[in-house]
């Protein structure tokens, strides 16, 4: 029978009722056709067309079987980690939301017979962690994605250090309260003095310690100075003065606070990376040839964590370059450094020393909150060479 001319009310009436979803058992999938009623549901499975499509079924029923299923098991896998992701859900209510597109693969052709069958394979399978209720069965989704697998272990990561830099300031405070209670018992152990009180007929005697007499210091002979410089008598002086300043001060909690704190600040800006845009750096691999190596070159752009744009300055090629295959520069005294590693990191700050013993400079810090200080041991690789046109 031909189809009736579009606009007129057969064909309307036909797309009206050909809107939406029909009845599951009057869909052939093999041929993608959805029929409205059983008479065409016969009509369709005595075409022609349907023959063929049952002759290639035929051949290899595996092959297609295999295909649909995987079909409907990525589309419904895809549904609940982009509409419910990680979270615990009734699995008909996600089945329910995949089937309301009118194009969906019918579960008939797949090789789960029904959803409760089809829901145990995925745990199975471990895609999915499955438990059943008295309600019904209820899914929720396992990410596998290497990316969402990083994230997670990066923020356990962070949270263990936040949870170890607690637990160190709270001992340190245990420490400060059981330092300020014993002092507190040493004082009970002291005499109290209490206020004088005495009768009108009473007379008070007070006894004084006799004098101390002051201890008369030794005088050296003259003679021992008489074939002695004025330098050396410098010399003896200066290395008076150096003994009483070696003298250990005492600390009080002050100094133990602003210990603590720098070592959170060193823990928490100490970083495997340490490139940035604008310091002088060599490359150390001979991968690229004798042309670049033991070269010096300028970071221009620092993308990712490890990976550097960086222009050489003899030959101006523009290279991309690992963070393992370049090192960092030291400059003359008094030029410009950047600090890439350590409490300090990012900070620009002056070369004031070097020492090649210890493998570690000294430099002071030119600008931020911080100008002015100095900070005596850097190692090398923490501190590099700033570019200047």
């Amino acid at each position: 029978m031909p189809k009736h001319e579009k606009g007129t009310p057969k064909a309307i009436a036909n797309a009206m009722k050909a809107k939406g979803l029909q009845k599951l058992r009057w869909y052939c999938q093999m041929c993608q056709k959805q029929c409205r009623d059983e008479n065409g549901f016969k009509c369709h499975t005595t075409s022609e067309s349907h023959q063929r499509q049952l002759l290639l079924f035929a051949e290899n029923p595996r092959k297609y079987l295999d295909s649909f299923s995987k079909e409907f098991a990525d589309d419904f896998l895809k549904l609940l980690k982009h509409r419910f992701n990680t979270k615990r859900v009734f699995a008909n209510q996600v089945y329910q939301e995949y089937i309301s597109d009118r194009n969906h693969l019918h579960m008939n052709a797949t090789r789960w017979l029904s959803l409760s069958g089809f829901v145990q394979w995925l745990g199975k399978t471990g895609k999915c962690k499955v438990d059943q209720t008295e309600k019904g069965w209820f899914i929720a989704y396992v990410d596998r994605d290497p990316d969402t697998i990083q994230k997670q272990q990066d923020k356990l990561k962070r949270k263990k250090l936040d949870k170890d830099d607690e637990e160190r300031l709270f001992d340190f405070i245990n420490k400060q309260v059981e330092k300020g209670r014993r002092k507190g018992e040493e004082d009970e152990d002291q005499p109290k003095f209490t206020e004088l009180l005495k009768s009108e007929e009473e007379k008070i005697v007070m006894t004084l310690p006799p004098k101390f007499k002051e201890i008369e210091k030794p005088v050296l002979p003259n003679d021992l100075f008489v074939a002695s410089s004025d330098a050396e008598k410098k010399i003896i002086r200066k290395e008076n003065r150096t003994t009483i300043s070696s003298e250990k001060r005492k600390r009080n909690a002050l100094d133990d606070i602003m210990e603590e704190q720098e070592e959170m600040k060193e823990k928490r800006n100490r970083k495997q990376n340490w490139l940035h845009e604008g310091i002088v750096v060599k490359i150390i691999t001979q991968s690229l040839g004798e042309k670049y190596f033991r070269k010096k070159g300028v970071v221009m752009e620092v993308r990712g964590a490890f990976e550097a744009i960086v222009k050489m300055l003899d030959c101006a090629d523009v290279l991309k370059l690992d963070q393992i295959h370049l090192e960092t520069v030291i400059p003359a005294l008094g030029r410009q450094v950047k600090i890439c590693n350590g409490a300090y990191r990012g900070f620009t700050a002056s070369l004031l020393q070097i020492n090649p013993e210890k493998f570690s400079c000294s430099v002071k810090i030119d600008a931020g909150p911080v100008n002015g200080r100095v900070l005596p041991s850097v190692k090398y690789e923490d501190v590099c060479k700033m570019h200047t046109a």
